[in-house]
């Protein structure tokens, strides 16, 4: 029987016990662990993340690529034909991000001015209500 799923982020019997020997050990192990517990899923993000950076920096054909207009981790693939299928694809993908973009950016205006629209007739009706209410406390009579 194998462990490997045993210790995992998160708070589970094993990593708790960990934590308290961890920090009645030294403390700053116990807050090691409670680190790994809390942000230990984002681990193989960050190493993605590095990776590429890595990647990046040792392959000159990623600056290439990067100055083709597109962010490509990949360097070309020794295959003219589909470089520039790769090429073209990541452009109408870039495309249809940008339209993405600015759909978004659309209707979060139309829900802002839909929200504008709501607070400014609940605005209304209460100013309305509070000028009946000062009216009525007056002793002057109302006609609705």
């Amino acid at each position: 029987m194998t462990y490997a799923h045993s210790l995992r982020p998160g708070f589970t019997p094993i990593t708790i016990v960990l934590m308290i020997i961890g920090f009645w050990v030294a403390w700053p192990l116990g807050l090691l662990m409670l680190a790994f517990i809390l942000w230990g899923s984002r681990v193989p993000r960050f190493r993605e993340h590095f990776a590429g950076m890595r990647r990046d920096w040792c392959s000159p054909s990623g600056w290439r690529d990067r100055d083709r207009g597109h962010e490509s981790w990949a360097g070309p693939s020794g295959n003219a034909a589909f470089d520039d299928y790769r090429t073209a694809e990541l452009r109408r993908l870039d495309e249809e991000r940008r339209k993405l973009e600015e759909e978004r950016a659309e209707f979060e205006q139309y829900a802002r001015d839909l929200r504008r629209a709501r607070d400014k007739e609940e605005f209304d009706r209460f100013m309305t209500n509070r000028a009946r209410r000062t009216r009525s406390g007056r002793g002057e009579t109302i006609d609705l």
